[in-house]
């Protein structure tokens, strides 16, 4: 099993920046990759990004490309998600996730964070 703990979310204006960052535990050795989705209330969850564990290959939703940046601490295994020129339709709840080798598929899923940008 992989625990995900996030942290980082907040209010911010339109425009505004803010870090999400994603702390796994326990079975981390397996993990493949991680990444971000989001929710918001009666909509299907949304993929807003991904990184590989080994490679470092970043992946992203089209409607954060070039506002967001996923990355992975020097340390090696906190999770960042740096959100800039936030919009108001940003607002949702972030999910950090993670992809055992074996499956290949975002089995663990954190709490979730919530993220609110004013327009």
């Amino acid at each position: 099993q992989v625990q995900l703990v996030e942290s980082g979310g907040g209010l911010v204006q339109a425009g505004g920046s803010l870090r999400l960052s994603c702390v796994p535990s326990g079975r981390t050795f397996s993990i493949h990759s991680m990444g971000w989705f989001r929710q918001t209330p009666g909509k299907e969850r949304e993929f807003v990004a991904g990184l590989t564990w080994s490679g470092g290959s970043t992946y992203y939703g089209d409607s954060v490309k070039g506002r967001f940046t996923i990355s992975r601490g020097n340390a090696g295994k906190t999770v960042y998600l740096q959100m800039n020129s936030l919009r108001p339709e940003d607002t949702a709840i972030y999910y950090c996730v993670a992809a055992p080798a074996h499956t290949r598929s975002y089995d663990y899923w954190g709490q979730g964070t919530q993220v609110t940008v004013s327009s």
